[in-house]
């Protein structure tokens, strides 16, 4: 069986990674991944400066979805993941150019502790009240259409809890807007607590006693001393390790980089593609490549199909590095950074300190912000030359943390400014409608498989699972090879 991959980030690695493990095990499985940059490992990229670890596109994953961590360690990367510094976690919202810490008891967006969110400045008395009397809210119907989160959050807490809370949180995970996502595939937790308990806060009050009640449950013995796993997870030396590791595991005879596909066409026993002017038949094809570029090749196969994918709303984004020497700073805040609300007109959405969050990446003296522009809203920012995106981040970040902790004058140590241009899917409201109906064209094209961030999940993990289970699928139809050694062939 002959199987095209369209796309090279971590998706369509994943894929390949599963085909070579196909072909180890005898399966008469041969594939080639087409990918148009010159790179491989998409927007998963890593630079390392005087000992820090720069990451051009995400620095970590969820550790409680585990298909990336497994993934690194069957490539002997285990003694490489490093846990977040959750110690010393706290992060921060900026209202009027002054930093709020996030109040303690917030669980998915969802105030659970009395005091700490009476406390906080982050809301107005009137937020509170309200925020106090969501208690009350009885239970919703189910089965109702699906809606922005933006509107299930302000129907429970407010609009001031909208603007200061959800929209920031979802911006800085999506660069979304709250307002378009959607709140049954972004939170559907949240979704299924209103319609059983009503009020948000009694929801995760009760699963936070169930999850106690279960730990308890547990075998005592096995948990006695073990310590909390880490929110995130990072490589040491950063993603590019990961990257690196798979396409080592690849055969090169099979991977075509700076190969762009122009076209693909459905045939009697299978596909054909065509790609730097080749056209090559294939068995099975695995898309895991942005919905947009896989709507416009998969238009002509299938009208309908291309018309779902390509309206996958997308977002572009911006980071840019800064470096500096600590010792010449003064005072920074605690934690690991801070998100910044639409409202507060700026260009950054959030920003990392980096030598915080991940112990062991930064060389000791040394400072790493990691700032984040763009997003669904200010897509025009990414037009903006390296230095002007550099003095942006340094100039906002002079007024929000202060002069005297870093002045307009002092110069990094090193900018690393990168782009991803409609890079992030937006899980827009109507998203799992949308992913059911292109399920049901895909069953209708035999060997068509889709990967990647536009369908179920938007982390590296989600991308790293449905990558191999693709490839799994398809390897199960192919015939085995006996009395082959393992290995490429």
């Amino acid at each position: 069986m002959r199987i095209a991959i369209i796309g090279g980030g971590i998706a369509g690695l994943a894929a390949a990674y599963e085909l070579e493990k196909a072909r180890a095990a005898g399966a008469d499985v041969e594939y080639a991944l087409y990918e148009a940059c010159e790179r491989l490992g998409g927007s998963l990229a890593s630079e390392t400066v005087n000992g820090a670890v720069l990451e051009q596109g995400p620095d970590s994953f969820l550790t409680e979805k585990p298909a990336a961590a497994e993934l690194c360690r069957e490539l002997g990367l285990g003694a490489e993941l490093l846990p977040s510094n959750d110690a010393a976690r706290k992060t921060y919202i900026v209202v009027r150019n002054r930093l709020i810490a996030l109040p303690d008891g917030l669980m998915f967006l969802v105030p659970t502790k009395l005091i700490p969110t009476a406390l906080t400045r982050l809301f107005s008395l009137t937020t509170k009240v309200r925020m106090g009397l969501e208690l009350l809210i009885p239970p919703r119907p189910s089965g109702l259409p699906d809606e922005a989160v933006a509107a299930l959050v302000e129907r429970h807490f407010g609009a001031e809890a909208v603007d200061r809370l959800a929209d920031p949180l979802l911006s800085g995970i999506y660069g979304g807007d709250a307002a378009q996502l959607s709140a049954r595939t972004v939170l559907p937790r949240l979704v299924e607590m209103e319609t059983q308990y009503g009020s948000l806060t009694r929801g995760m009050l009760a699963a936070h006693r169930q999850m106690r009640v279960r730990a308890s449950n547990s075998s005592k013995e096995s948990n006695r001393g073990a310590a909390p796993r880490p929110i995130f997870t990072a490589l040491r030396g950063g993603m590019q390790q990961l990257v690196d590791a798979l396409v080592d595991r690849l055969d090169p005879a099979f991977l075509r980089l700076a190969t762009p596909v122009s076209s693909i066409e459905k045939t009697t026993n299978g596909w054909r593609v065509e790609a730097a002017g080749a056209n090559e038949p294939f068995d099975a094809v695995i898309f895991a490549s942005p919905a947009w570029a896989a709507g416009t090749l998969l238009g002509k196969v299938d009208l309908e199909l291309g018309e779902e994918l390509g309206a996958i709303p997308y977002s572009s984004s911006v980071t840019v590095n800064l470096v500096y020497d600590e010792a010449r700073l003064g005072p920074l805040p605690d934690g690991f950074g801070f998100l910044v609300p639409a409202s507060e007109g700026r260009a950054m959405l959030a920003c990392t300190f980096v030598h915080r969050k991940f112990l062991g990446r930064t060389p000791p003296g040394k400072a790493v912000f990691r700032a984040f522009l763009g997003g669904i809203r200010n897509e025009a920012l990414l037009n903006g030359t390296d230095e002007a995106l550099a003095a942006i981040v340094r100039r906002e970040l002079s007024e929000i943390l202060g002069e005297k902790t870093i002045g307009l004058n002092l110069e990094p140590e090193h900018i690393q400014v990168s782009r991803w241009r409609r890079a992030m899917a937006q899980y827009a409201v109507g998203h799992q409608d949308r992913t059911a109906r292109i399920a049901a064209r895909v069953a209708n094209l035999p060997g068509l498989r889709l990967a990647g961030n536009a369908y179920d999940g938007i982390g590296i993990p989600d991308c790293i699972r449905l990558g191999r289970k693709a490839a799994k699928e398809l390897a199960a139809l192919a015939a085995p090879v006996p009395n082959l050694p393992p290995g490429p062939r």
